[in-house]
């Protein structure tokens, strides 16, 4: 069974045990998270929601929050003298799948 689920702007495909990076999420390690944006669930059947599947959630253990590697930044404009360079690491919180109620 595998649900697709909405956070963060992104859609996910998930099951039962996976380990998902999302973006980050207001809660601690170790707590529960429900997501009930539920997009579809498929399995022997599948449903699929206008835009979410009514009553259909999924519960997540999450396992840590933390911050990408560091990516850079570099801008220029030719001719110019002009440069700008910058870093940048992107806030995310690793989560496993639980359970999906559909």
């Amino acid at each position: 069974m595998y649900a697709v689920i909405e956070t963060g702007g992104k859609q996910y495909q998930v099951s039962v045990g996976d380990v998902v990076f999302v973006e980050k999420l207001p809660v601690e390690a170790e707590q529960t998270i429900t997501f009930d944006k539920v997009i579809a669930v498929g399995g022997e059947s599948t449903k699929v929601g206008t835009p979410y599947v009514e009553g259909a959630t999924v519960t997540a253990k999450v396992v840590k929050n933390g911050k990408a590697k560091k990516i850079t930044v570099f801008t220029y404009k030719p001719k110019k003298g002009s440069k700008t360079k910058q870093g940048h690491r992107q806030p995310y919180t690793q989560v496993q799948i639980e359970a999906i109620n559909a």
